[in-house]
């Protein structure tokens, strides 16, 4: 593992790197940076025919499929990893999904859903890593775990109830490790995007202001990363306003995000 300030786009050494989301948006964004750069890479996701698509041509590469949101599943990967690397210099927990709650339909199916990938999968994802990072540690390497969040963890934004719980759950959980694992010599780095163009946000119903590019957000990690940052955040012109105003009074966040909401629809009434 590179020290840090060492810039991950040089030549620096290989790396054994866990990515997982591997296929999609910034995760394939990430996986092509990172094989290109001759890093042995460990590639996550649910299906096989597209890990196959993205390893193509790719020695360096080591498939491993699996669903985030099965434990088992994740805990067999991280078998594999020891098997096939050893230990691990980078862990990338970047698998996640997005659904958005009417309020008027509650549905807490929803919410599961939501948790199982974003903040259990990445619990899972911790489970599996730590044991490899620690051996990397032992190696004499400054190992790294990150974690995609989003920039909805640092304030409250209608519809997000899930989405944006589970990335706050997600980053308070890291934030609490990070303490954990300082003494240990493992560094804790969170990911916060703000809009990212990737097949999840074409979903979305709503204005993106400064929405940047998967590869754009590629570049803002690797940098980030690199320099073994607390807090990579970006577009800064976007996460930093949200940051100021996660820090408001309850009240004043209140009265600025309210205007954001959609007018409810009627409720449905159900009968037992």
């Amino acid at each position: 593992m590179p020290a840090r300030g060492d810039d991950m786009t040089a030549s620096t050494g290989t790396q054994r790197i866990w990515l997982t989301g591997a296929t999609s948006g910034i995760g394939r964004a990430l996986a092509t940076r990172l094989l290109d750069r001759g890093h042995r890479v460990a590639l996550s996701a649910r299906h096989p025919d597209a890990l196959e698509a993205l390893a193509g041509g790719h020695d360096n590469a080591l498939n491993l499929p699996l669903d985030v949101a099965d434990r088992a599943s994740v805990m067999a990967a991280g078998d594999r990893l020891a098997t096939h690397f050893g230990g691990l210099d980078l862990a990338i927990l970047n698998a996640g999904t997005c659904e958005y709650l009417d309020a008027s339909r509650f549905d807490t199916g929803l919410v599961e859903r939501v948790f199982a990938p974003n903040f259990f999968g990445a619990v899972y994802g911790v489970e599996a890593a730590l044991p490899l990072l620690r051996r990397a540690r032992a190696e004499g390497g400054r190992p790294l775990l990150a974690a995609t969040s989003s920039a909805a963890a640092y304030l409250p934004l209608p519809r997000a109830e899930a989405y944006g719980a589970s990335k706050a759950a997600l980053s308070h959980f890291l934030e609490s490790l990070r303490l954990d694992l300082a003494g240990e010599g493992i560094d804790v780095s969170l990911i916060h995007p703000g809009f990212v163009k990737t097949p999840l946000t074409d979903r979305n119903d709503f204005p993106m202001p400064m929405r940047v590019s998967a590869d754009e957000a590629a570049e803002a990690i690797l940098a980030g990363l690199a320099a073994h940052r607390l807090d990579i955040h970006f577009p800064r012109r976007f996460t930093l306003p949200l940051k100021l105003l996660g820090i408001l009074p309850p009240g004043v966040r209140f009265r600025l995000a309210r205007h954001l909401a959609r007018d409810p629809a009627p409720a449905t009434e159900t009968s037992s």
